[in-house]
């Protein structure tokens, strides 16, 4: 199996992806390591009486960052379609970059009071604009500089390029997990992993100047002159993305229950930080082959049934690996458990990225694409993390987060099931 791109142009495709792909993978890695040091910035920021309050505290300001993910998604998604791909993935890019750098330099509530937490409340927003306008461009980016016969595995690596980035975060975890006491750790270990993330952005930056642009001048210029607006185009599909607003929400509960699983071992199960982080780790690893292979798969054998028979699968497997994590935590349990439920989880959604972005006209797919992305992240994303916390508050069941991947693994199925099939190879005479 090749992950390479032989028959296109090695600058237009695979130099361009590249740059793409990286600079989605720094804005992911910003957002993401926040989730994997939710308790030591919750010490930082919003020290309470008590563990869970200033948990949750820490986790609302997570969420507070895909409040604005929705205005980020119209705003740069649309600008990408009137303006170009590149400028808007610049813009974002920039956005990420500052803000980031402005929650690893905050003082901390000790020092500055109720400003600190201001401050980085303000900064998560600003991170959710900017991320709210990243995956509709740049998946749509990609599709556009990719051969047909390659598309869904070139838009892989915009799910692979964001597994990178949590597993870039985890390994950071885990180094610095191993080389700092807790109380080193609490104070400003954690700035440490967000100044590693800022320390790329000039590199990131440099990478998306040099990107060429997918949409032609004329074609820019033409769309960004004409009367008839996103909504009343996108109308035409609302079939569709009614179906990929579904599909998206069973995939953001996933991912972010999957990346709260950090935190989760360590407070539910009492695993050390050490093999908490080494399972995230381990757990991004996998998704990123998942996705790559996904990728692969869909371009050869059609997208539906990437979709359809891996998320059946996931849904499945989910409450036993998790009744054998819990009945026996420990390294085995957890890297396995969570290692076969990643790499199968991830299977699907590479498909879907394809699917829904090949059926999009290209005038209206970067907005669209954003738009429904962040909708739905802003929806079921920031809230999944605060509502495992509330449910394994309420309940006291440490499978808890098993039920709620469950109904979003079905809801996922259904939608999975009524997509369209959009591989050139694949698809119905006369589908768009």
């Amino acid at each position: 199996m090749s992950l390479g791109i032989e028959q296109a142009a090695p600058f237009n495709v695979k130099r361009a992806a590249l740059a793409a792909t990286i600079g989605n993978m720094l804005e992911f890695y910003d957002f993401i390591t926040y989730s994997f040091f939710a308790i030591q910035i919750g010490h930082s920021f919003f020290p309470t009486g008590s563990e869970y309050g200033s948990l949750m505290l820490s986790l609302a300001t997570f969420g507070a960052g895909f409040v604005t993910r929705p205005i980020g998604g119209i705003v740069l998604g649309i600008y990408s379609d009137r303006i170009g791909r590149r400028p808007a993935m610049l813009l974002s890019f920039v956005l990420m970059g500052l803000s980031i750098l402005t929650i690893a330099l905050t003082p901390s509530h000790d020092s500055i009071g109720l400003a600190a937490p201001i401050i980085v409340i303000a900064a998560r927003m600003v991170q959710g604009f900017a991320l709210g306008g990243e995956v509709g461009p740049t998946t749509a980016y990609l599709i556009e500089i990719a051969p047909p016969e390659h598309r869904a595995l070139v838009v892989a690596w915009q799910p692979a390029s964001q597994e990178i980035a949590a597993t870039a975060g985890a390994l950071v975890g885990v180094i610095l997990s191993k080389t700092m006491a807790p109380e080193m750790l609490d104070s400003y270990g954690w700035r440490v992993a967000f100044l590693i993330g800022a320390v790329c952005l000039p590199f990131g930056v440099w990478m998306r100047r040099t990107l060429p642009e997918a949409i032609p001048q004329d074609i820019a210029a033409a769309s960004a002159t004409e009367h008839t607006s996103h909504l009343s185009q996108a109308g035409r599909h609302l079939g569709l993305i009614a179906l990929a607003l579904m599909i998206l929400a069973s995939g953001t509960i996933s991912t972010y229950v999957t990346q709260y699983m950090t935190t989760y071992v360590q407070n539910t199960l009492h695993v050390t930080p050490t093999l908490a982080f080494a399972v995230s780790l381990v757990s991004n690893g996998l998704q990123i082959v998942g996705a790559l292979f996904g990728g692969w798969l869909a371009d050869r054998v059609g997208r539906k049934p990437v979709m359809f028979w891996p998320q059946l699968a996931t849904l499945l497997l989910t409450y036993p690996a998790f009744l054998w994590i819990v009945h026996a935590p420990g390294a085995l349990s957890l890297l396995v458990g969570f290692g076969v439920l990643s790499i199968i989880g991830s299977l699907p959604f590479t498909a879907f990225y394809a699917t829904f972005t090949e059926a999009l006209p290209q005038d209206i797919r970067g907005g669209v694409f954003a738009t429904v992305y962040a909708v739905a992240i802003a929806s079921f994303g920031g809230t999944a993390q605060l509502v495992v916390t509330w449910l394994l508050h309420v309940t006291g069941n440490p499978l808890a987060p098993s039920w709620y991947l469950l109904l979003a693994a079905i809801v996922g199925l259904v939608a999975m099931s009524l997509m369209p099939e959009t591989a050139p190879l694949k698809k119905p005479q006369g589908l768009a």
